[in-house]
């Protein structure tokens, strides 16, 4: 009888962490999802005026405020049921890829000793425009 109790306790031990890293699993899939798109639209938010062309080929010129201008109006207008949803960067390196950084928090589905009370969860993603 005591072996059985205690591999129920394991065993439930199991479950419940199975349970906690899938949950954790999936809200970073869902942060990175939105990161993508947000990213999409920065890559896309370059003003007209930048735009050139040299030698036949289309240029053009993100620049850092209107990347996190079209993020944060992306994260608005297509609200995500994340947690403590912040943008931490929307920057562009080189005048063609936006760069965005989020994070949100994650809680455990169940709270135990086990796991952690929640972790601060942060993604990064990257788009690029190319003419051709």
């Amino acid at each position: 009888m005591p072996l059985l109790a205690g591999f129920l306790a394991l065993a439930l031990a199991l479950i419940l962490v199975v349970a906690a890293a899938t949950s954790l699993y999936l809200e970073r899939k869902r942060l990175y999802t939105v990161a993508d798109a947000a990213a999409l639209a920065a890559a896309q938010s370059f003003p007209l005026d930048t735009v050139t062309v040299e030698d036949g080929r289309v240029r053009l010129a993100l620049r850092d405020a209107d990347t996190e201008r079209a993020v944060r109006e992306y994260l608005a207008a297509a609200p995500a049921d994340l947690p403590d949803l912040a943008l931490e960067e929307a920057t562009t390196s080189d005048g063609r890829s936006a760069s965005v950084t989020l994070s949100a928090s994650w809680r455990p589905p169940l709270a135990s000793f086990l796991l952690p009370d929640g972790l601060r969860l942060r993604v990064t993603s990257v788009a690029r425009t190319a003419f051709r």
